[in-house]
């Protein structure tokens, strides 16, 4: 992940550096690259305001195409072997590393997040996405065991059992825009491993590196139909065609909650499965006897990464008493100090934003730092920057404070007692993720496990196992990823029951 501080060259030919290289989005459908229809819609830098190209919407009958290929490919790819599969996610990863440099431009040109970003983190990590479970599929052995067991038709008899897993079938997976490769690869990899067939849709804020990846699926040569990608929005459109499908098996969604409750209601409708991965209003609690310079940098990455545009940022901070002031005060100096961050992903979310900046004035909150839009004096003055913002004196019930920004904004309140530090992180409907800074190592295992949060880090933030459980509770999301997990939802148990 990157640093705190990311440097950057000042003037034009910073915002130049960021601004990528734009990708000519396209659907694939059937194993063809589509993009011919009437609806189109602009793809805008965010960088500097520009409209670079232009994405084709899906309309509903491209949707179905998409879900009948995916249907009708579905006994060739699912009922191929553990090696075949595994074979074919080792080439799209290998397909993806070969094309790097593409894959970040596109990443950066859709993103405008900063380079280093894009090449240190989304794009290796979607490239091990693929890897890894390539991997875990030789780690998942057919369970079976022997036992006596009550005979329907009198007496005792001897039975074997053993349990299978076979595919959902047809998996809608819907991405979001923050960290477009890595989220839907972290979708796209397991369902596949599993033997499932895939129609994706990602964010349409950013369809550049998922056209990519449907250029490598496509060379690898996969049966035709396994892997669909279509573009568009979302309520009344193209998203809301795929979602509320009859013939889609199962959906795997990364987005806001409201979006998540929408889908919810319609996949009821068929009673199809969901993953959800959805907001958060992290907290972090800070200890008096915390690494004082590790906290601070610490939350700076947490708050700050992607300009706050990652679900796992942190929003609210809540500090030992004894520290507070000190650590407003370095908090504070530490985000004034950053440079080289990106923009928010449009004017609209520049805008809402903004909202909560006002907002939180009008609440009573003091700004530390921040609070407004930076001037540049160059391209990057017409994108959607905003400014990394500091805030403190607001109390618990503040829409600031419950309501999830996604942008680069912290609250920090102080705390008495380890209970009342818990209770504060606690009093949100969102629980997602958490940090806790202290050098107490009793405290740490102490406190860790009663935040109620899907995954807690103790003196760090966003080190990431991708073999181990990921996702939320309460309004932040349904299920969990990663590993085994990933590929517990996307397969089902069968057992198999043999009379001896």
């Amino acid at each position: 992940m990157a640093t705190a501080t990311v440097t950057a060259a000042k003037g034009s030919a910073m915002a130049r550096s960021v601004v990528g290289k734009a990708v000519r989005p396209a659907h694939y459908v059937a194993g063809e690259f589509r993009s011919v229809g009437a609806a189109r819609f602009p793809l805008v830098n965010p960088v500097d305001g520009a409209v670079v190209g232009e994405v084709p919407e899906a309309d509903r009958e491209t949707v179905d195409a998409a879900v009948a290929a995916a249907r009708a490919a579905l006994a060739a790819w699912g009922g191929s072997s553990v090696e075949v599969r595994a074979a074919a996610l080792r080439r799209i990863a290998d397909g993806v590393e070969a094309r790097f440099d593409e894959f970040v431009d596109a990443e950066v040109a859709d993103t405008g997040k900063p380079r280093d970003l894009a090449a240190s983190v989304d794009i290796p990590r979607a490239i091990g996405n693929f890897r890894a479970y390539a991997d875990l599929l030789y780690g998942r052995p057919e369970r079976a065991h022997s036992t006596a067991v009550p005979g329907w038709s009198g007496g005792t008899g001897q039975a074997l059992n053993y349990s299978v897993r076979r595919p959902l079938g047809v998996v809608a997976i819907v991405s979001p825009w923050n960290l477009p490769l890595l989220l839907l690869t972290w979708k796209v990899a397991p369902a596949l491993a599993a033997g499932n067939t895939v129609v994706a849709k990602p964010s349409e804020e950013t369809p550049s590196t998922a056209t990519l990846l449907a250029e490598v699926i496509h060379e690898v040569g996969l049966p035709v139909g396994t892997f669909n990608l279509i573009h568009g929005h979302g309520a009344g459109a193209a998203g809301e065609f795929l979602t509320a499908h009859p013939d889609v098996d199962a959906i795997a969604f990364t987005g806001e909650s409201a979006t998540g409750t929408a889908i919810m209601r319609v996949a009821a409708e068929h009673i199809t499965p969901v993953s959800f991965e959805l907001g958060g209003k992290n907290p972090a609690i800070v200890f008096a006897d915390a690494d004082f310079e590790q906290a601070v940098a610490g939350t700076l990455r947490s708050a700050f990464t992607h300009s706050g545009q990652i679900c796992l940022c942190t929003e609210r901070v809540y500090v030992e008493r004894s520290i507070h002031a000190d650590f407003v005060a370095e908090l504070g100096r530490g985000a004034r100090a950053l440079t080289g961050y990106g923009p928010m992903i449009s004017a609209a979310h520049r805008d809402k934003v903004l909202s909560y900046y006002r907002l939180a004035v009008e609440e009573g909150a003091t700004v530390v730092a921040g609070g407004g839009v930076p001037a540049f004096g160059d391209e990057r003055d017409r994108g959607f920057h905003v400014e990394p913002t500091v805030l403190t004196g607001l109390s618990q019930g503040a829409r600031t404070v419950r309501e999830e920004v996604f942008g680069p904004i912290c609250h920090v309140a102080p705390f008495d007692t380890e209970d009342e530090a818990v209770a504060l992180a606690n009093d949100s409907p969102y629980g997602l993720a958490a940090t806790v800074w202290t050098r107490d190592l009793s405290r740490a295992h102490r406190v860790a496990p009663r935040v109620a949060a899907g995954i807690v880090w103790v003196n760090c933030w966003n080190l990431r196992d991708l073999r181990t459980p990921f996702g939320g509770i309460k309004a932040s999301g349904i299920g969990r990823e990663g590993g085994e997990y990933s590929l517990d939802f996307f397969s089902e148990p069968v057992n198999i029951c043999i009379a001896i």
